[in-house]
């Protein structure tokens, strides 16, 4: 399978490190990486004009916290894909960072190639769902037991399962035998019935609600 070439911007106060992991995801036949900054700032003034598909940044970053950080970015760069690359475990924390519109969190701890396919999967507009994410989702699911209810038609649930399994688009349109346009629309249409704007919100009521079967199998990095 020949991937299309992602162009990726790096976030991390520790040279090395940046630096290292620059040198590894460059290695990478479909990943250009355009971009490795210090911080959100330097990260700010270096995009520009640069057409940068996904960024991959520390939680803790000097100047402003976390969320501070993501929030500066999905206001001023609303269209990158951030996966969060950090030695955190806090999942009230990670579930506060999904709020605001990550993609994927990969922990330090885990092997590169998790790295690699978190790229590849968020790049493909899907959610990346390590263990820790997987967890922070879990945690949300029994936290908010009451809220909104909507019903959902089986293509609509059908379509969410498919979602949770980390389907693109293209591949649920041939699993539900819909165009991806179509496949589309009926995501669009699920997050204006439940007043969200993200996958994230449509995966978390989901889980509130038991539409999704076989979790603990479907579970990637568990």
């Amino acid at each position: 399978m020949i991937l299309d070439t992602v162009n990726v911007a790096l976030v991390d106060d520790h040279t090395l490190f940046r630096k290292t992991l620059r040198t590894f995801l460059s290695e990478q036949k479909n990943i250009n990486v355009l971009i490795h900054a210090s911080d959100v700032f330097e990260l700010g003034t270096k995009l520009g004009g640069t057409k940068v598909d996904v960024l991959i940044m520390d939680l803790y970053l000097p100047q402003l916290s976390g969320e501070e950080a993501l929030k500066f970015i999905r206001d001023q760069f609303p269209d990158l894909k951030i996966i969060v690359l950090s030695m955190c475990t806090d999942v009230v924390l990670i579930n506060t960072l999904l709020d605001i519109g990550i993609y994927g969190y990969v922990s330090k701890a885990d092997e590169p190639e998790s790295l690699i396919l978190a790229i590849n999967s968020v790049s493909e507009n899907r959610i990346y769902r390590s263990k820790m994410l997987t967890e922070a989702l879990y945690w949300s699911a029994k936290k908010n037991v009451t809220g909104k209810s909507v019903i959902f038609d089986m293509r609509e649930r059908n379509i969410l399962q498919l979602l949770w399994e980390e389907k693109s688009n293209r591949e649920i349109a041939s699993e539900v035998f819909l165009s991806v346009r179509s496949v589309e629309k009926i995501r669009q249409d699920m997050k204006e019935k439940l007043g969200v704007k993200s996958t994230i919100g449509l995966l978390k009521y989901a889980l509130t609600n038991n539409i999704i079967k076989n979790q603990q199998s479907t579970d990637v990095g568990l």
